[in-house]
């Protein structure tokens, strides 16, 4: 039976060159010229450090335009609260990985609501989507790129 898996993945090589290009540009921006501000990856999540909000605002579309350009949805990021630390101030950008229970449901539903032939389950943190038509799956794929989950999806391991 043809099958295929709904997964909201990083490619963290990728996630980490933007991250340092980011990096590059602030160094050589003038307006950060003698300033602390940077940003870097760890544990998957990027920190800013700045030494005043408004900077921190100021990275953020650097940073945005980065990740775009190398693929990466911005909507995997959930910026966080602007933190004062020491003499500046420094913000988590959390990279949201895999599909939860909440995004899983509303996914299965909204497959279930369109009267579509095919089943899904949750594996983990993917959703594995079964029929029997390639068809079917193929429009159970558009339902899911049309549905707003809040999620950026990607569809895997398509096998007939």
């Amino acid at each position: 039976m043809p099958t295929f898996d709904v997964v909201s993945e990083v490619d963290q090589h990728e996630l980490s060159n933007a991250v340092d290009h980011t990096q590059r540009e602030i160094g050589t921006r003038f307006d950060f010229k003698g300033t602390s501000a940077k940003a870097e990856l760890a544990d998957g999540n990027i920190m800013l450090h700045a030494d005043s909000d408004f900077q921190i605002q100021q990275i953020h579309p650097v940073l945005y335009q980065k990740l775009t350009a190398r693929k990466i949805d911005i909507a995997c990021l959930e910026a966080g609260k602007v933190e004062n630390s020491g003499k500046g101030v420094k913000q988590l950008v959390k990279v949201k990985q895999g599909i939860d229970k909440d995004v899983a449901k509303k996914a299965m539903v909204k497959i279930k609501e369109s009267k579509l032939k095919v089943q899904a389950q949750v594996q983990g943190e993917q959703l594995r989507v079964t029929g029997k038509k390639r068809d079917d799956l193929q429009a159970a794929m558009a339902l899911l790129k049309a549905a707003e989950l809040g999620v950026p999806l990607q569809y895997q391991n398509f096998r007939d």
